[in-house]
């Protein structure tokens, strides 16, 4: 017989580091990284650089920093980042960038969760209107998920990245957070 369990998967953004969140975020990166997961690293650094960099993160004023649980341990992550408050032309948009899931927890509906979670403390807390983002065309699973949660893709750059010395294709998504309180909430099947 076999048994399956499902995992409690949660969202929030993180102020501080709790007892074992660094080394968390920094092994699911680590391992996001190396299974070529994106997040803009191509190699993971060395740990204290990664550690430094993720403190980094929590002390940017327009910078927001949240995480993924599965069953409580930081499966992945991705940052909101507002405007400075010298732009105010676009101090309703917001960018949602670094978004990765570490390889154990993908189909667990972290992605979806965090993203989710994203979306209502953008247009909730932050009184944000728009979200954009970019992603590899590589990334399919990525683009399944923003397609499925409404985000609209308004362009495409053919030499967004460079991986191993070749130009990658990227695409470019906005969401319009006043055009419906649903927003993000489009149904996503496999996520």
């Amino acid at each position: 017989m076999t048994v399956t369990t499902k995992s409690t998967i949660t969202a929030e953004e993180l102020e501080e580091f709790g007892a074992g969140d660094l080394p968390d975020i920094c092994e699911a990166a680590e391992a996001s990284i190396l299974d070529g997961g994106g997040f803009g690293w191509l190699v993971p650094p060395e740990r204290d650089v990664f550690e430094r960099f993720w403190r980094g993160v929590l002390v940017v004023p327009e910078r927001h920093l949240f995480v993924g649980r599965a069953d409580g341990v930081i499966a992945g992550s991705a940052q909101l980042i507002r405007a400075p408050k010298n732009n105010e032309a676009q101090a309703m948009v917001g960018n949602v960038t670094g978004m990765f899931v570490a390889p154990w927890a993908r189909s667990l509906g972290v992605a979806r969760r965090l993203l989710d979670e994203i979306i209502r403390s953008a247009r909730d807390d932050y009184n944000l209107k728009v979200l954009n983002l970019d992603v590899r065309e590589t990334q399919a699973a990525a683009i399944r998920l923003y397609e499925g949660m409404g985000f609209v893709q308004w362009g495409r750059h053919p030499a967004y990245a460079h991986i191993n010395g070749r130009p990658v294709a990227g695409r470019s998504y906005y969401i319009d957070l006043t055009n419906s309180a649903d927003a993000g909430d489009k149904k996503q099947e496999g996520a």
